[in-house]
């Protein structure tokens, strides 16, 4: 696929509710082998939990989905879960939420919201972004090119990775699959077809309001 909605990195976060906390633990993850890796670890680290409900979701028609409950009555914990994952259309990721329990019962209702509420402020912790899949587009500019180059792409939305300092100006520019010949046209365009293009390796880049985020 060539993009999808994921996030970024781990996130945590966590609420209490009538004096049970729920902690929420997200993870981007690439197979269901390292969505099971990461709810293991979680379990581990608070083994002392009432209840580690978890849900993940992988593959790029989220083909695998897997939820628990973990003992809270059914459909109250792991389905709201992922809920959250599907509404927020998120793919490769999983969630576990755990919770110590208060001592105060919070009804059928409550531990929807509850566990619902806990879903959305992790994953938000774990900050939503945009996974492109984008090749690594290089091209040697002469100096006295760079602001015009710069601005063209600029124009277009092009990202510029990174600028090496040569004997040119090494640019390296991410580009989607079917933007590669826009931007070879491009760059032949604005240097008379004095730089050479060459295509790199291709990744996935999470991306926030257009820009890469680090």
């Amino acid at each position: 696929m060539n993009s999808y909605k994921s996030i970024h990195q781990c996130g945590r976060d966590e609420i209490t509710i009538n004096k049970s906390r729920f902690i929420c633990s997200a993870s981007p993850v690439s197979s269901e082998e390292e969505a099971i890796e990461f709810i293991e670890k979680i379990k581990k680290e608070f083994k002392d939990a009432r209840h580690n409900v978890y849900a993940y979701t992988i593959g790029e028609n989220s083909n695998v989905q897997r939820f628990t409950d973990d003992g809270e009555p059914s459909g109250t914990a792991g389905m709201p879960i992922l809920n959250v994952i599907n509404q927020e259309e998120l793919k490769n990721v999983a969630v576990v939420v755990t919770r110590y329990f208060g001592g105060i019962l919070l009804g059928a209702g409550g531990l929807v919201r509850a566990y619902t509420k806990s879903a959305k402020i992790g994953l938000e912790n774990g900050l939503i972004v945009d996974k492109v899949l984008y090749y690594e587009i290089s091209s040697k500019i002469e100096y006295t090119m760079l602001g015009k180059i710069e601005n063209e792409l600029n124009k277009n939305k092009f990202i510029i990775k990174d600028k090496k300092y040569e004997a040119n100006v090494n640019l390296i520019i991410l580009a989607r699959e079917d933007e590669i010949e826009k931007l070879n046209n491009l760059i032949n365009e604005v240097t008379s077809g004095k730089s050479e293009v060459n295509i790199g390796q291709s990744s996935y880049y999470s991306i926030k309001d257009d820009k890469i985020v680090e």
